[in-house]
Parts: C-alpha cells; structure tokens; sequence
C-alpha cells in the first residue's frame, strides 16, 4: 500500500483520476465487446450469424491464450522498472488504436477478420493496460479504505458504461441519421461509435496518467527485452513452485476467484441471450436491460466498499456469491419476464461488489512491489479457466433440454467458487510474503 506522505486532497485527486480510467474504459467493455460493436460484426459483417459468432468465438479464445501466456511476465516486468503508469498508457494507447481502427469495419464479409482482429487485439491489452492500473490501486490506497477506492473504481465503470450508452442512443444509434451523419449505410453508424467511443476512453485515461505516483525500479532491467522478458517468465515459474510450497493461502485465493469470476462473466455473457430466447425481449428492450445492470451493479459496488473496509472483503465476497445463487434460482424455474428482470437487477447488483471485493482482497495481501506480477497472475488464473461458465451453460441446456437450463450451470460454478474461497485466509498471505521479505 502507498507509504509516502500526501494530503487528503490530494489522495482524492490520484483516487478520482485512476477511478476515471475504469470510466472511460468501459468504451471498450460495454459498448465494442458486449451490446454494440461485436452485435454488428456478427449480424451485419459476417455472412451468417451463425458464422461470425463461431469465429468471434475463436478469435477471443485465442486472446485469451495470449493473455494468459503473457500477461504475469509483462506484470512482472512492470514491477521490476517501477513503469506502471507507463505501461499503463502504451497498453492503453495501443487499444485505443485498435478502436479507432474499427471505424475501416464495412459492413461487409470481407472485413470480418479485420474487425475480429482488432477486438482480439484489443481485448489482449486491454488486459496488459488493467495489470498496470490495478498495480497502480495498490500506491495510491492504504490498508483503511482500498475496499471502498477498489468498489468506487467498479462503480465509476459502470457508471461510464451506462452513461456512453445512453449518449450513442440517443445520438447515434436511434435517429434515422444519426450524428456526423451516420446512417445504415456501409455500417457507417456503427463504425461512428466505434471511433467515438475511442475518443471517450482517450479522454478519461489521460488523468491517471499524470497524477499517478511513479515507484523506484526494484530490479532494473539489462540486455534486450526478449531476453529480460524471459528471465523475468523463468522467475514467474519459480514464483509458482514456491507459492505452491509456501503460499497456499495466496495461491488458493487465485483459484477460488478464477471461478467464481468465470461465473460472474457468464452472467453478463448469456443475460441478453436469455431475455431474447426464453423471455421475449426486444433488441431495444435487451439494450434497457444493459443499462439497468449497470446500473445496479455500479451502486452494489460503490456501496460495498465501505463494507469492505469494515468487515473485510471475504465477507462481502461470500455474502454476494449466497445471494447470487438464491436469486438465480428463480430463473430456472419460472419463465415470467417480471420475475427474470427482478431477478437480473438482483444478480447486477451483487455482482459488482463481488468484483470488487476480490480485486481488494488481492490488494491487501500484496506489497506494492509484486503488484504487477500478483495483478498478471490474477489476469493469468481468470482467463485460464474461462471456458467453465459457458461449457457448464451448453451442458446444462443439452442435458435437460431448455434454455433456462443454462442458468442451472452457471449457479454451478459459482456454487464451486463459493466452497473454494470460503477457506482461505486473508492474513496468511501476508504474512507469508512479509517472512519471505526478511529471509
């Protein structure tokens, strides 16, 4: 946690300027990956829907194994140079760029592996740019309040996502010619929001890369960076064999909160696909139903912040996960669209201090230099077992035959999450790490 002196406003400020980065970056997250951009590449871009969803499919798995090859080494390397910030701002750039390069995206088959392309490429270091920002939570908050700075981070957001959403509504998506011109044809409305949501992220990022404190670097780097890159890979591996013999607590919660993240993505992932299949819901009504979720869980997070800091984020962790697999059995069981909007709002809003809370509790039991690789390692475990929501999800429809069904494997994984993270420790690692540091 931050050890150097600085004055309550001006805490605030690094607070509220690394908090506009989640703002800004939901850009990406809620309007290229889930209700806009991706929507268009596979209904209007692709040839079939069913063909563009399959290779957006594989092109995101392959994202996600670049992640999780690359992303605890380019951690650890942030750590050694003292470069968070400025890995904050290259990794950041570089998806930016592959937003505004979305703008070439015609709708038409032939630019379908060019905007596949550039989400997968964005999708990678847009994971790279959240270790360095997730490092960066670590130096600017103390031991007192990083439940409530990690929760008011997830809450601003949803918050950002919700407010870009209404906006590329009202202003681009609805009219019959929206803003700067942008009509149907050539996809031109879609590619508008593409590059305008590009500009929202450019905005809001900039902040945090001015106020955030830069760290000493604990272990400079010398030779050419493959090289470097690869010793600091080798040190990552020791890193696992002695978490395995000395640090089960920290290692543990890895694990745990692997899955029960998976889970909490799959909610998002098959929310719209469950209101469209088995409740009727209308693409605009699907679109509601986005910005209410993020709405709900933006408060839920914000709110549990402060119970964080209070009773701990295990709790906070615990009592989410309970409450997200009692309100999700409503879902398998009735097909009433009143009770599956109940249901979903009550889901959204305990899924962001679910969220929260894990990333404080890896915070608390992280020294601020081991953040970048403890953060690449949280990146790494998430995205390794990120085929267990959906996989639960397919089976559960194909054993018993609805789509509702689905629901039944995602409480599943999360039921797993919850027994996994239940035992473990939050102070153990903590102190693992503070008796290795005096060896």
């Amino acid at each position: 946690m931050q050890t150097n002196p600085i004055s309550p406003a001006g805490a605030r400020v690094r607070i509220l300027s690394w908090a506009l980065w989640d703002w800004g970056s939901a850009s990406f997250n809620a309007v290229i990956i889930t209700f806009v951009f991706a929507p268009y590449l596979t209904k209007s871009v692709a040839a079939s829907e069913e063909a563009g969803s399959s290779a957006l499919g594989w092109s995101m798995a392959a994202a996600g194994l670049i992640i999780a090859l690359v992303a605890p080494a380019s951690g650890t390397r942030a750590d050694s140079g003292g470069r968070h910030k400025m890995w904050l701002g290259v990794h950041t750039g570089i998806v930016i760029l592959t937003m505004f390069g979305l703008f070439f995206v015609r709708d038409s088959p032939e630019y379908l592996w060019l905007g596949l392309l550039l989400i997968a490429m964005g999708s990678v270091f847009f994971e790279f740019a959240e270790v360095s920002y997730n490092g960066i939570m670590v130096r600017i908050s103390q031991p007192d309040n990083v439940g409530k700075v990690s929760g008011f981070g997830w809450g601003m957001g949803y918050a950002g996502g919700l407010v870009l959403l209404v906006l590329l509504l009202v202003l681009i998506i609805q009219p019959e010619v929206g803003l700067f011109g942008a009509g149907d044809e050539g996809g031109m409305r879609f590619r508008v929001v593409a590059a305008l949501s590009a500009v929202w992220f450019a905005i809001f990022a900039l902040p945090v890369l001015f106020t955030a404190p830069s760290a000493k670097a604990k272990n400079p780097s010398a030779g050419s960076p493959i090289r470097a890159f690869l010793a600091d890979y080798a040190a990552l591996v020791r890193r696992l064999v002695r978490m395995w013999r000395e640090e089960h607590q920290t290692l543990r919660f890895f694990i745990a909160s692997a899955v029960f993240r998976d889970g909490l993505a799959a909610i998002f992932a098959f929310a719209g696909v469950l209101a469209a299949g088995s409740y009727g819901f209308s693409p605009s009504e699907i679109i509601i139903l986005g910005v209410a979720a993020n709405v709900a869980a933006g408060t839920g997070a914000m709110i549990a912040g402060f119970f964080d800091d209070r009773l701990g984020p295990k709790p906070v962790i615990i009592a989410g996960l309970i409450i997200i697999l009692i309100g999700g059995l409503p879902i398998l069981l009735s097909g009433d669209p009143v009770v599956f909007w109940i249901c979903a709002l009550v889901l959204s809003f305990c899924v962001g201090p679910v969220q929260a809370s894990s990333r404080s509790f890896l915070a608390r039991i992280t020294p601020p230099e081991r953040a970048g690789e403890n953060f690449g390692l949280y990146a790494t475990t998430g995205r390794a077992v990120s085929f267990l929501g959906p996989a639960m999800f397919a089976v559960s429809i194909s054993i018993l035959g609805f789509q509702r069904a689905g629901t039944l494997g995602i409480l599943l994984v999360l039921f797993i999450g919850l027994l996994l993270i239940i035992p473990v420790k939050p102070d153990a690692p903590a102190k693992s790490m503070q008796a290795q540091t005096e060896r």
